[in-house]
């Protein structure tokens, strides 16, 4: 019986002899493999880098992100009230300020509670012993929700400047904006050199397969001349494709972690400088398995390109 015939007849234990041209395809291949450890290393070196650079990029976007999270999520405006402003008319502004839609919450700071803060903060408590008044205004804590339209910030900030009570008003929502215009910046940048470093993993593999298939081209020719289906020939090249990608996963994850390890003592010193609001990790599971699945789709789809074009200029003769 022809091994096409083996293969592709849907009689009576058909799906026995399929895993079997399975099992047979796996310990070839991974055999093949073993027996050529530098030219395997080698090609697992390079898929592994390029399959590096976007899980690293993505380890410190993950990094970053989770230090925006840790950052409070609001936008806080003060509000300075006039002198003329009593506190008893600053405590029901306050509550009135907090029934406003996309106000997050609102304290009131009264002069004496201002002119404590400084006094503890500022180490100018001796020359505040000399005025004879209280410069420091009242004033009204705002804090809106971050995840609200800007547009709507913007005019709620620009309502609350215009109440007749308040003398000045201060609010900087852009170091958040540029923040996260930054982080979106990365993440395109992270999709799109994914996608270039993909077509490369998918060029790497094809060559190398391409290789292999010319190494096996009189055996192609015997295997055609008796009668093997094109499914036959292509499933040892495709194997021998994933195991490629499979180690080229192995080495990027492990071309991650070595550099996040070097980079681990220095990492924890800058977070340390934001008090503990930066919780900084290595390459986390989910990602590690999404390299690998990376890896493994990729090199099945080398071989497949490269073995389906080279199959069809391989005639039996």
């Amino acid at each position: 019986m022809t091994p096409s015939k083996r293969v592709t007849d849907a009689g009576p234990g058909w799906a026995e002899r399929l895993a079997q041209d399975h099992a047979r395809a796996i310990r070839t291949t991974l055999g093949a493999v073993a027996r050529r450890p530098f030219g395997t290393l080698l090609t697992a070196f390079v898929i592994g880098i390029t399959l590096a650079l976007p899980a690293g990029l993505h380890t410190l976007l993950a990094n970053l992100g989770g230090g925006i999270g840790g950052l409070p999520q609001t936008l806080r405006a003060s509000l300075f009230l006039k002198d003329t402003v009593s506190p008893e008319r600053g405590l029901t502004l306050t509550r009135e300020i907090a029934r406003r839609p996309d106000v997050s919450g609102t304290a009131y700071i009264s002069r004496e509670q201002a002119l404590a803060e400084f006094r503890r903060y500022s180490g100018l408590a001796e020359a505040l012993d000399l005025l004879k008044d209280n410069p420091l205004p009242a004033s009204i804590v705002v804090d809106a929700d971050a995840r609200a339209p800007r547009a709507r910030i913007e005019a709620l900030f620009k309502q609350l400047a215009a109440l007749p009570e308040v003398e000045e008003a201060r609010y900087d929502e852009q170091w958040l904006t540029r923040l996260q215009a930054i982080v979106s910046l990365i993440q395109r940048l992270v999709l799109l050199t994914a996608a270039a470093l993909a077509v490369t993993v998918l060029v790497v593999i094809g060559n190398t397969v391409r290789l292999d298939i010319e190494n096996r081209r009189e055996e192609i020719r015997v295997l055609k001349l008796i009668g093997a289906g094109a499914g036959y020939i292509r499933r040892p090249f495709l194997y021998s494709g994933l195991w490629y990608g499979l180690a080229g996963a192995f080495l990027a994850c492990l071309l991650v972690e070595g550099g996040w390890l070097a980079l681990r003592a220095p990492a924890q010193r800058l977070a340390a400088l934001y008090e503990g609001g930066l919780a900084l990790h290595g390459l986390s599971f989910e990602v590690a398995m999404a390299v690998f699945g990376t890896g493994a789709a990729l090199g099945w789809l080398g071989a497949f390109w490269s073995v389906t074009r080279d199959l069809r200029r391989i005639e039996p003769g």
